[in-house]
């Protein structure tokens, strides 16, 4: 469900839609998983991001507060000359919790066991205050919510990008036809 904080600021202006995304998302989505995510703030609306050839991808962006999240696991497909090659990084687990903050996610999709804090939903998408910097456009559907923990965490996603991560036991694999997170 799976760098960067000046990005926080950023982000919270292409939120707003006063700047366009910093970056084309690649075209190609990736998984995310966590055993465990906990975070002081959430807020969320539908956007669009946009890879290099122009297509739209429909997403939820996820503003996420400070995080702590256990045994996460990211990978994507990459086909290559050599056959289709899985890009997996793995950090948690024995190692520690990983933590970020100012986490934000564009998802096709959030699945897990899931408890919200002072939950907020159908609020307009440009009065979200819970997560600093994340707000939508006047009029569109927003939700947020003061704490959040979801339990077996699941996401296909476009990008992620968070100010300040920490992941303790990161080990990165890259290998023809891979295992990927689910």
């Amino acid at each position: 469900m799976p760098a960067v904080l000046a990005v926080g600021a950023m982000a919270s202006v292409m939120a707003e839609g006063a700047l366009a995304a910093s970056f084309a998302v690649s075209g190609t989505s990736f998984q995310v998983s966590s055993g465990k995510l906990s975070s002081q703030g959430l807020s969320s609306f539908v956007q669009t991001d946009r890879s290099v050839d122009g297509k739209g991808h429909p997403v939820a962006l996820l503003g996420i507060g400070d995080a702590t999240l256990t045994d996460i696991c990211q990978a994507a497909e990459v086909k290559t000359p050599l056959g289709t090659v899985v890009f997996k990084l793995t950090a948690g687990g024995q190692a520690g919790n990983v933590t970020a903050s100012n986490l934000v996610i564009d998802g096709e999709d959030l699945v897990g066991d899931a408890r919200f804090g002072t939950a907020q939903i159908g609020r307009d998408a440009s009065t979200l205050d819970e997560v600093e910097g994340i707000k939508g456009e006047p009029g569109k559907f927003g939700l947020q919510a003061g704490d959040i923990e979801v339990s077996a965490v699941r996401s296909n996603a476009w990008s992620a990008t968070g100010g300040n991560f920490r992941l303790k036991g990161m080990k990165v694999d890259v290998s023809l036809d891979g295992k990927k997170c689910f």
